[in-house]
């Protein structure tokens, strides 16, 4: 059995690559071709269709992993043909390849799928309706993917970090080394989500499916993410906090809350995006950490 991993340098696919690799021998790619640390891999760009088959089809995976993605919420509204190849168009290449070979496929979309206005965590069944084209795109995977007939594993997510790449928790580490005063978010509410979290999860489902029948009812779509709930500005003060605490900052600077009206973005955001994640806990006896058990262990990766 092999896994084929798309996006393995990513943030959820770099720990994908250490979850996995318990469970089956991985075929790793990325855009460059190159693994975090210099390691080479099979190079691969999301949006060459052709490439994409040719790889599934020359493979032969049990499992594709898709972890590869356009993410970039803002320029996605100048780009919108490029997200929609990358997040859409290629779930639909995936799709009919892994029904050709009978290989499994586990893809990660996102909370944007929703709308925001909401007052209670959002369930899988819920009527979508992205507000952008980063949200559009994702959710037509989604849709290619169920499409395909291909048997597989759809896990939506939602504010994403970890201890590397681009994010939030790092965004707010080095402006708090910068600044005395940082504004942040306070009317937006969702589940800060660690990417090891999502991996580790990703692999216990896996081996726990490894012999499933292509039918079983526990393939679906899925919440993933840590339990609990906050706003952005509570997220950066319990960084802040944190960072203070173990050293990583001399000083705190002032975390002031500000409205998503006086942070006006390129894309519009939902404004409540925490998603119910009773349905992956309960169908494979699960118990998520509260997100603030995730954020303790993330920052005891990051030196001083």
């Amino acid at each position: 059995m092999t896994i084929l991993l798309l996006g393995a340098d990513g943030q959820v696919g770099f720990e994908l690559h250490r979850a996995l690799a318990p469970v089956a021998p991985i075929v790793a790619t990325t855009r460059k071709g190159v693994l975090p640390g210099g390691i080479a891999c099979t190079r691969l760009d999301l949006a060459d269709a052709d490439a994409l088959r040719a790889l599934i089809e020359t493979t032969q995976p049990r499992w594709i992993v898709n972890a590869a993605a356009y993410t970039a919420v803002d320029r996605a509204e100048d780009e919108p043909e490029l997200a929609q190849r990358i997040n859409g168009d290629a779930l639909a290449v995936i799709g009919a390849a892994a029904k050709r070979i009978d290989a499994r496929v586990v893809h990660y979309s996102t909370d944007y799928v929703f709308a925001g206005a909401a007052n209670q965590p959002w369930r899988e069944d819920d009527a979508t309706g992205p507000l952008g084209a980063y949200g559009r795109s994702k959710l037509a995977g989604e849709i290619a993917l169920r499409e395909s007939g291909a048997t597989h594993l759809i896990f939506r997510t939602a504010w994403v970090y970890g201890p590397r790449g681009a994010n939030f928790l790092r965004t707010m580490l080095r402006l708090a080394r910068e600044r005395d005063r940082l504004t942040i978010v306070a009317d937006q509410f969702g589940t800060p989500t660690p990417a090891r979290l999502i991996a580790e999860t990703t692999a216990l489902i896996v081996h726990a499916l490894q012999d499933a029948r292509t039918d079983d009812a526990r393939f679906g779509t899925y919440h993933l993410t840590a339990n609990g709930h906050t706003t952005w500005h509570g997220f950066a003060s319990r960084i802040i906090d944190h960072a203070h605490t173990s050293g990583l900052i001399e000083r705190k600077p002032e975390v002031a809350a500000i409205t998503t009206e006086q942070f006006p973005t390129k894309a519009k955001r939902p404004g409540y995006s925490v998603l119910d994640t009773s349905k992956l806990q309960s169908t494979f006896g699960l118990a998520l950490p509260d997100w603030t058990e995730g954020l303790a262990r993330v920052m005891g990766e990051l030196n001083p």
